[in-house]
């Protein structure tokens, strides 16, 4: 199976766990970056539903490999990841748990660590994956901390849970931030999700075009929902291979 953005030698990148302090909570991460002495732009890699996997871990090598120094925070740090990736009870118990608030000032926490890195240039970017393109939606609407945000098929992102429009943790349904935006974002999303849907994103758009707020929104055709998630089975080669120099081009662009 071929990677959109696969890292072909490790040699030229360093990447460990870290930890990083938010709210008096150890919050953990993986870091990776250019071994090249230099200057770089930051990217926060936000994970999907199921936590911190291989995955995401790979995301941020690749990331790196492109010239960014890249964190992947465990966002359940908090909570603990769930044990039975299978159990969507359990997934989305973990998922919809988190509050709105805290998510923000653990997210910004997570900018202040990476921003104090060595070499970094003070330009911040985030993407998100699945429930991570919802929180990085939510990051980029709630703060002022990042320059640029890639919103990768983030759902609920027009009411709290399946069974709620609101929830005491998501008290405002995303999309409703919409007109709060304070950096660039590029939306993406497959053309066979059902979770954003196309018509999702569709209204996202139109309420950040009302605002007057920069972004762009792309609809992948012959994709669905998670189809640059290679260890899935919705992970679709072509649209996958077309979406990640566009994610890198847009960081590049945004964040120098």
């Amino acid at each position: 199976m071929s990677l959109a953005g696969e890292v072909t030698n490790l040699a030229t990148l360093e990447a460990r766990d870290v930890t990083f302090q938010s709210d008096g909570a150890a919050m953990r991460a993986y870091l990776a970056r250019p071994k090249a002495p230099g200057t770089y732009p930051a990217v926060i890699v936000l994970h999907e539903a199921f936590g911190l996997v291989e995955h995401e871990r790979d995301v941020a090598r690749r990331f790196a490999n492109a010239g960014f120094i890249a964190l992947a925070p465990d966002v359940y740090s908090r909570i603990g990841a769930p044990q039975n990736a299978s159990d969507m009870t359990e997934v989305r118990a973990k998922m919809f748990g988190l509050t709105d608030a805290q998510l923000v000032r653990d997210f910004e926490a997570a900018a202040a660590f990476v921003r104090a890195q060595p070499g970094a240039s003070g330009k911040l970017g985030c993407v998100g994956f699945c429930v991570g393109g919802r929180w990085t939606l939510l990051f980029a609407c709630s703060s002022g901390k990042l320059d640029a945000a890639i919103d990768c098929w983030g759902g609920f992102i027009t009411r709290a849970t399946p069974d709620a429009a609101t929830t005491p943790a998501r008290p405002t349904p995303v999309i409703d931030l919409a007109a709060n935006l304070h950096c660039p974002l590029y939306i993406v999303c497959g053309e066979e999700d059902q979770n954003p849907t196309p018509a999702d994103a569709a209204e996202l758009g139109k309420r950040l075009e009302r605002a007057g707020k920069q972004f762009q929104l792309e609809v992948f055709k012959n994709a669905g929902h998670a189809f640059f998630a290679d260890y899935r089975p919705s992970y679709r080669e072509t649209p996958a291979f077309d979406l990640w120099p566009k994610m890198v081009a847009f960081f590049r662009a945004h964040l120098g």
